[in-house]
C-alpha cells in the first residue's frame, strides 16, 4: 500500500519539480500520509528527490541551460544560507513565516500572472553581474530553505528571471543545479542517521526520474506556456497548506 500512495505521488512530483519547482509540497506529504515518521519521511522523500533532480540537471545541462560560472558560487552561497538558516530555525518561532508567506504567495501569483513571458524580454546583465545577483539570490532563498523550505525552487526561479536578467531556460537550469546541490547536503546527513527507508526510497526513486525527465524534456519544449500554470498550481497548494496548518488541521 505504502508504494501504491507514494510512487503516482513522486511521480507527479518529479514532473512538476522539474518545470517549476515545489515538487516536495506534492511528495512529501505522499510519504507522510503512507505512514513513515516525520524524520523517515523527510530523509526517503530527499533520496528519491536527489536521484530525479540529478536527471533534471542533467537534461538542462546538456541543453546548454546552466552556466557553470554562473552556478558554482551561488552553489556555494546557497549551502552557507542553509546552513545558516537551519540554526535560525531554532531560535525562531516558523509561525511568523508562514504568516509573511500568506502575503508573499498571492502577490507571488499575481506577478507570474501579470508577465507574459517570464524572463524573456529583459536585457542579460554581464556574466560577472549576473553571477553576483544569482549569488545574492541563492544566499537569500538558502537561508529560507533551511528555515522553512518550502516553494524553494519555485522562488528562486522567478527571483532569477526577476532580478538577474535570466531567461526561464537558463534560471531553471541554474535553480536545479542549486537545488541539487543542498538536496545532496541534507541527503548525507539524513544517511548517516540511518532514517531513509531505502527500499521504498529506491522504487519511488524510479518514477522521480520518469517524473523529472518528461518534466524537464516537456518544458524545453513549451517554456513559459507549460511552467507558467505550473508555477501558479504550485503556490496554489503552497497556499493552502500554510492556511490549514495555520488552522491547526494539517
Amino acid at each position: 500500500m505504502e508504494y501504491l500512495i507514494v510512487c503516482p505521488l513522486v511521480f507527479l512530483a518529479g514532473f512538476i519539480d522539474a518545470i517549476a519547482g515545489g515538487g516536495g509540497l506534492i511528495s512529501l506529504p505522499a510519504y507522510l500520509i503512507a505512514g513513515l515518521p516525520p524524520h523517515s519521511a523527510i530523509g526517503t522523500n530527499k533520496f528519491s528527490a536527489c536521484l530525479g533532480t540529478t536527471v533534471a540537471t542533467w537534461h538542462y545541462a546538456r541543453c546548454g541551460f546552466i552556466k557553470w560560472r554562473q552556478v558554482a558560487p551561488a552553489v556555494v552561497m546557497a549551502l552557507a544560507g542553509s546552513a545558516f538558516g537551519a540554526r535560525l530555525a531554532l531560535m525562531v518561532d516558523s509561525e511568523i513565516f508562514k504568516v509573511i508567506m500568506l502575503v508573499v504567495l498571492p502577490l507571488t501569483a499575481c506577478y507570474v500572472l501579470r508577465r507574459r513571458d517570464l524572463g524573456g524580454d529583459r536585457t542579460p546583465f554581464s556574466t560577472s553581474k549576473t553571477s553576483l545577483i544569482a549569488s545574492t539570490l541563492a544566499l537569500l532563498i538558502g537561508i529560507y530553505d533551511g528555515f522553512y523550505g518550502p516553494g524553494t525552487g519555485t522562488f528562486l526561479m522567478l527571483l532569477l528571471t526577476a532580478m538577474a536578467h535570466m531567461s526561464l531556460n537558463e534560471a531553471a537550469g541554474t535553480t536545479k543545479a542549486i537545488n541539487l546541490s543542498t538536496n545532496i547536503a541534507a541527503l548525507a546527513v539524513f544517511l548517516w542517521h540511518g532514517v531513509v527507508v531505502l527500499p521504498l526510497g529506491a522504487v519511488a526513486s524510479v518514477f522521480g526520474i520518469a517524473g523529472n525527465y518528461i518534466g524537464a524534456r516537456y518544458f524545453t519544449r513549451k517554456e513559459s506556456r507549460i511552467a507558467r500554470p505550473v508555477i501558479i498550481v504550485v503556490l496554489s497548494i503552497f497556499f493552502i497548506k500554510i492556511c490549514l496548518e495555520l488552522l491547526g488541521i494539517a
